[in-house]
């Protein structure tokens, strides 16, 4: 029979039971928060520094927290920034009004087949994202699989889409589609199905019941959405340097070019701070607009 412990030796254990417990959270939260400040908040803010610099490649750069860099890289910048965030929210646009479907069919009808369909969406992740970008580069020109089969039924000569705009924009959608499905799926499957067949119960037909019930559930999916589609799309520079012209270049073409051309370091840092600041004022906005206090993932 096993005699009972002091009294003492209860409540200090108990006491290391709750301490235990109250720390077990920042454990686990330990190697995310230094992979965090190895790798984003101590290049951040070294980059804030450089941001703050005068002087150029040949002589070196001195540190004198100039703020002028941020004014002065937006007047010469601002066609390009315009341009992005164009660019931006119409591949958003384009990839809600085609993954939100996609999306809905897998959650709803897949069956047991949705990891299938899943993995059919992720699949082109399997290849090079500049590879994938190349191929459209194929694709779309003027003797391509879509002009040259358009030509052929009689389409005129002088049609071509490769180093325009809507090629720009194609090729960004199609990169960044399934990160649009990803979590528009997972915002969808967590909807209880009862609710949605209760709506049909009370609702006139399927629409009412898709606008009343299902699309508001799923808003959280619908706002990671547009982040995780958004903020690559405004700061791409590979899709606009193999698709698209000179007059379609974007701020990451801008910002590649001042980092790894003209080497002017100060003013490509400042120019990056100033398109994640636009990106994250956009977000918050967006989400109080939005007023969605849960992010699907």
């Amino acid at each position: 029979m096993e005699r009972p412990l002091p009294t003492d030796l209860r409540e200090l254990t108990k006491r290391r039971k709750r301490r235990g417990r109250s720390l077990a959270p920042y454990a686990l939260l330990g190697p995310g928060a230094l992979w965090l400040f190895l790798l984003f908040l101590i290049p951040m803010v070294s980059m804030g520094g450089i941001a703050l610099q005068e002087g150029n490649a040949l002589d070196g750069f001195v540190q004198t927290f100039r703020f002028a860099n941020f004014t002065e890289v937006l007047s010469k910048n601002e066609e390009f920034l315009v341009r992005s965030l164009r660019n931006g929210a119409i591949v958003t646009a384009l990839a809600l009004v085609i993954a939100y479907p996609v999306a809905y069919w897998i959650a709803f009808y897949g069956g047991r087949a949705k990891n299938v369909f899943l993995f059919l969406v992720l699949l082109p992740f399997l290849v090079s994202f500049s590879i994938r970008t190349v191929a459209w580069s194929f694709i779309l020109s003027d003797n391509g699989l879509v002009l040259g089969a358009l030509k052929s039924l009689g389409a005129p000569e002088g049609w071509t889409i490769l180093n325009t705009t809507p090629a720009v924009i194609a090729g960004i959608t199609y990169n960044l589609l399934p990160f649009t499905v990803l979590p528009l799926y997972v915002s969808l499957e967590r909807i209880d199905r009862s609710v949605v067949e209760a709506a049909k119960d009370l609702y006139s037909n399927r629409f009412e019941a898709f606008r009343k019930v299902v699309f508001p559930l799923s808003l959280p999916g619908v706002f990671a959405a547009i982040l995780l589609t958004s903020i690559p799309a405004v700061g791409d520079y590979l899709n606009a340097t193999v698709l698209g012209g000179p007059g379609d270049f974007m701020i990451g073409n801008v910002i590649q070019d001042e980092f790894l051309t003209a080497r002017d370091y100060p003013e490509a840092a400042a120019l990056a701070f100033l398109l994640m600041a636009v990106l994250l004022v956009g977000a918050v906005l967006y989400a109080r607009l939005l007023g969605t206090e849960e992010v699907t993932t």
